[in-house]
């Protein structure tokens, strides 16, 4: 694996995305504007929206990178571009590790400006620190950037990219624990969510949001969360073919 590689692909990407306003309006103020309408969705109910507006401030960065990443690398991949950057001195590694790293820089943007809005914006109260609130919707985002580049390769089109979202996203959603808590699930369906990344996305904002220091727990959930993106990262790039059959 080369620095300087990952670093030319990432500047690649980053340059594409430049020239698509479009997809970075996606990634950057969507996230924005769902809690700006969760907040006043809420707006008789403060306690409610703090109550679950944490989770869901790791939620959305998650949905919306996946979706994103999941449909920039699938045109790559239809139109040839990545085969004929695999056919020149360019590892797997470098490739999956440079659209991983353009993308985790909008990721970055992305989670500074939901976690300031909701914090400050629109008085999300939590006792944890702001910090450790920005670091879960980060890997969040990061999380939905890998999940994103692996589904890609199972997509033949744009349309079947953004179906994958029902098959990926939304079982997560309804077992992840912010309807419920999943310890009163059916106990099939609470080992099912033991084992998917967006529970203990929650449980890490959860964390946050109800103890005033980093809790033995929270560690558990952020190494989980980074663990399953990394896992998904090395799945993506297993995926990659020089050439097409």
């Amino acid at each position: 694996m080369s620095t300087a590689r990952t670093l030319a692909t990432a500047a690649r990407v980053l340059r594409q995305l430049g020239h698509d306003p479009r997809s970075i309006a996606l990634m950057i103020l969507v996230p924005c504007v769902m809690l700006f309408l969760l907040r006043f969705v809420f707006d008789g109910s403060p306690q409610t929206f703090d109550s679950i507006g944490a989770s869901l401030l790791g939620i959305f960065p998650l949905i919306t990178m996946f979706l994103v990443t999941s449909i920039a690398t699938l045109r790559e991949r239809a139109s040839g571009t990545l085969e004929r950057l695999l056919a020149m001195p360019l590892g797997k590694a470098d490739l999956i590790a440079g659209y991983a790293l353009a993308f985790g820089l909008v990721a970055v943007v992305q989670s500074l400006l939901a976690t300031s809005l909701a914090l400050w914006g629109l008085g999300l109260d939590i006792t944890g620190s702001a910090w450790l609130l920005l670091l879960v919707a980060l890997l969040d985002a990061l999380l939905g950037t890998a999940l994103g580049l692996f589904v890609s390769a199972f997509a033949a089109s744009e349309f079947q990219a953004v179906q994958f979202m029902p098959a990926v996203i939304f079982p997560q959603l309804l077992l992840c624990g912010l309807f419920t808590p999943r310890e009163t699930m059916q106990p099939a369906l609470e080992a099912i969510s033991d084992v998917l990344p967006m529970s203990y996305a929650v449980d890490a904002m959860n964390e946050v949001l109800r103890h005033p220091d980093v809790t033995g727990d929270f560690v558990r959930d952020i190494l989980v969360v980074a663990a399953c993106a990394l896992f998904v990262l090395a799945l993506g790039a297993a995926t990659l073919r020089r050439r097409t059959a």
